[in-house]
């Protein structure tokens, strides 16, 4: 039987969230730094996340190989636990590898309290479409399970829009996560969706770190089983969000009151369209071709005093030369940006404890 979701998360998750992929806080020794990785699970509650993705890309794939999967999901796990009590939180682990593998991963994620699965295409090139749904059925068998459009300049692959259809006609299906950083792609996933019989109750979510106020403001008119419907990105599952998370709670919130009507709330969100994208090409170095993708995060979380520093698990991974200059730019360019540090410093000693 497919697993099911709490009521209350799984509404939620289809409400629409801000849910920042987590990133992996090391020390100067490439090892895991616990203080500083829970301080980044609280800076992200209390900036208004709604839940965390952990175990994902921008967590690092390679925590698999150093044998911290579980640690860093159980770190992450237990601050999460704590702010449930007080707020419903969508509690996402990334899982990949083949079915074995992705089964055994999401039966640690249960084990530790997690309510749903992300489910990587990565590093499966003989999988056939088939196979790729038979392992998120098997997986959905443990944790409900949110589908993930990666781009293929990070290990993704072409998946057609019959793909999505029949990955949302799985029961244990709760959402799926569009980044294919390719507006055709895109289109094809919420069409595919939408064709499925109960494609109403699958959440679309963002990835597209490129384009999330595009894609969190544009109503997608398409055609369901019953005829024209209207689709919408409830929020964002991105590792852009593991900066200025705060500042993407307020553009959540100014796009939820826009699609209510309030005009004032669109246009702001609309001022920072070009904005966000600027801010991305320089976190995720797209200059380089994405080289410095995960240590640009890392330094913005640096330059706040939430990490030491930009260390990630292979050595050969840093910033590109000009990178830190980017983001140095677009931090004094966008003042939403740069309101972010005051919040940072109230709340670092606290997170740090």
């Amino acid at each position: 039987m497919p697993a099911a979701m709490a009521h209350d998360t799984r509404a939620l998750l289809r409400r629409g969230t801000v849910i920042p992929a987590h990133p992996l806080a090391l020390d100067a020794g490439r090892r895991l730094d616990e203080r500083r990785q829970r301080a980044l699970t609280r800076y992200y509650l209390d900036a208004g996340a709604g839940g965390l993705a952990v175990g994902v890309h921008t967590t690092q794939f390679a925590i698999r190989d150093h044998g911290l999967l579980r640690p860093v999901l159980e770190l992450a796990a237990d601050d999460m636990t704590a702010h449930a009590k007080a707020r419903p939180l969508v509690r996402i682990a990334g899982v990949c590898g083949p079915v074995r593998q992705a089964v055994d991963e999401a039966e640690t994620a249960r084990e530790l309290g997690y309510d749903a699965v992300l489910v990587s295409p990565a590093g499966l090139p003989e999988a056939t479409v088939d196979d790729l749904l038979d392992r998120s059925a098997a997986i959905g068998e443990v944790l409900p399970v949110v589908g993930f459009y990666l781009q293929e300049a990070v290990g993704g692959r072409y998946l057609p829009a019959s793909y999505w259809r029949r990955l949302a006609d799985q029961e244990s299906t709760v959402a799926v996560k569009a980044a294919p950083f390719d507006r055709y792609r895109t289109l094809e996933l919420v069409q595919g969706v939408t064709a499925s019989d109960r494609g109403e109750q699958v959440a679309l979510y963002t990835g597209n770190d490129d384009n999330i106020v595009d894609d969190l403001l544009t109503p997608f008119h398409v055609h369901g089983p019953g005829g024209p419907v209207v689709r919408h990105f409830a929020g964002g599952l991105l590792g852009h969000w593991a900066v200025w998370t705060r500042s993407a709670a307020r553009l959540l919130a100014d796009v939820h009151a826009a699609r209510a009507g309030d005009g004032a709330a669109r246009q702001r969100a609309l001022t920072r369209l070009a904005g966000d994208t600027d801010a991305n090409a320089a976190v995720y170095d797209v200059r380089n071709a994405f080289a410095g993708v995960i240590a640009g995060v890392h330094e913005v979380l640096r330059r706040q005093g939430l990490l030491e520093g930009t260390w990630c698990l292979d050595p050969a991974e840093g910033l590109s030369a000009g990178q830190g200059e980017e983001i140095a730019r677009v931090r004094a360019l966008y003042p939403w940006l740069r309101e972010e540090d005051a919040f940072i410093a109230d709340g670092l000693t606290r997170w740090l404890a």
